[in-house]
């Protein structure tokens, strides 16, 4: 390493963004870079940004501020740089190159052009890279969980959302380069692999002219992983093939993640999801009925612009009705570069926040009730934290995704990256309580 210098990642947004982040450093690690987490010690820091909605950007802008006024050389990555490139080198001086979200396989590069002196700025206008298996990466999750990236961009254009223009068109990698990196990952000893991209469900339909996810789901079968969990699943996705796939294949879990957004046509017609608004709960019932133990997740996004109270009532019945696990709620976020930035009949933000909170309101004993229905069997726990102090060890069940859902916190011994039986004897809202079976 000796004169090379020193590099700290700040990762912002989503675990698609992680991947990007790993994936640098990876390339950084390999090309002889020193990768440090402290910030403080760094020659540069890269700030990996999400720029999806408002507060993200908040959040990120933040971040950038307080590097910038510890004098720290900052690279901007990721959504922020490929959204507001011109914007970000104009008013932080500090920034000595932003890098767009098709470009951060260049990274080293970017370092060596900015060592000599260089502003850079690698932004390609319309991002078509994805990484594979052979690029270097560096994971930062917990040892017993990997995020694996089936597919990037989209090809969807709602009304609300920002994604395409930040990250491209859908572009799907083959079965055989998903399966090769999900090989390397178990010999890394990751327990639970955890598909993502902006539309699961429509993964392999540019490459293959239709989706693939019930063979990618059956190939990854094959692979010796206790658990496969996907991430955005599109209702209308869920194709009697794939639920055929789900039930077939036993280490896929039947945890399904449906960005519903709405449930009121007008709304989702207004959203540009018009697809979906006919066969909510048509779908929903039929994926009971073939996965009676299919675990829901779903978002919604309160106060889209014309939402009246009528339309709202119809979405707090919906999820009365239809008892889903685990429920987010986001408000509305107007997005300059979207249709919906457009719309008349934008809503007062205390309008929206008070749905928000009704909504979340009426899940949370939907919730509890869920999690209560857990107390007195015994579950499958991924450890993935001790807790130093208590000992204490804290996990995630299938129910459980890493982030947006609830932990386990569990009473025995049992090793961090390994699943272990658990006795399940309390609940909460967002949580379960347990201890170690010992055989």
């Amino acid at each position: 390493m000796g004169d090379k210098p020193t590099i700290a990642i700040s990762h912002l947004g989503c675990e698609k963004n992680r991947i990007d982040t790993e994936h640098m450093l990876g390339m950084l690690v390999e090309a002889g870079y020193g990768v440090d987490t402290n910030e403080e010690l760094a020659d540069y820091v890269i700030v990996n940004t999400c720029s999806f909605i408002e507060a993200a950007r908040q959040e990120s802008v933040r971040t950038l501020v307080e590097l910038a006024e510890a004098n720290k050389k900052i690279v901007i990555t990721g959504c922020m740089a490929q959204h507001f490139q011109e914007q970000l080198l104009e008013e932080l001086p500090e920034a000595v190159a932003v890098v767009g979200t098709g470009d951060y396989h260049k990274i080293v590069n970017v370092i060596e052009r900015v060592e000599l002196g260089e502003r850079v700025k690698q932004v390609s206008i319309e991002p078509t890279y994805i990484a594979d298996e052979t690029t270097p990466r560096y994971r930062t999750t917990t040892e017993g969980v990997a995020y694996l990236r089936v597919a990037e961009g989209c090809d969807y254009r709602c009304a609300f959302c920002i994604i395409p223009h930040l990250r491209g068109n859908q572009r799907s990698r083959t079965i055989e380069s998903i399966v090769a990196e999900a090989e390397q990952l178990v010999s890394q000893g990751v327990k639970e692999i955890i598909l993502i991209s902006q539309i699961t469900t429509n993964y392999g339909l540019d490459i293959y002219g239709q989706p693939k996810l019930a063979e990618l789901l059956r190939a990854l079968g094959k692979v010796d992983i206790p658990w496969i969990r996907m991430h955005y699943a599109y209702p209308t996705g869920l194709t009697p093939d794939v639920i055929a796939a789900i039930q077939e294949t036993p280490n896929v879990l039947p945890y399904l993640d449906l960005p519903l957004q709405h449930s009121h046509p007008d709304v989702l017609r207004a959203m540009n999801r018009p697809w979906q608004g006919r066969v909510n709960d048509g779908i929903i019932d039929r994926i009971r009925t073939a996965l009676p133990t299919a675990v829901m997740r779903t978002t919604f996004i309160v106060g889209f612009p014309g939402e009246t109270s009528e339309h709202f009532e119809h979405l707090l019945e919906f999820v009365q009705r239809h008892e889903f696990d685990h429920v987010g709620v986001f408000t509305f976020s107007s997005e300059e570069g979207t249709p919906a930035y457009k719309l008349p009949n934008h809503l007062p933000q205390e309008v929206m926040d008070d749905r928000r909170y009704q909504l979340m309101e009426l899940q949370q004993p939907i919730s509890q009730k869920k999690n209560q229905q857990e107390v007195g069997k015994i579950v499958d726990v991924l450890i993935e934290q001790e807790n130093p102090e208590s000992g204490e060890l804290i996990g995630r069940s299938g129910r459980f995704s890493p982030e947006v859902d609830g932990l386990v916190y569990v009473k025995g011994q049992a090793k961090l990256g390994t699943i272990v039986p658990i006795a399940i004897h309390h609940a909460d809202t967002y949580d379960l309580y347990g201890q170690v079976v010992n055989n």
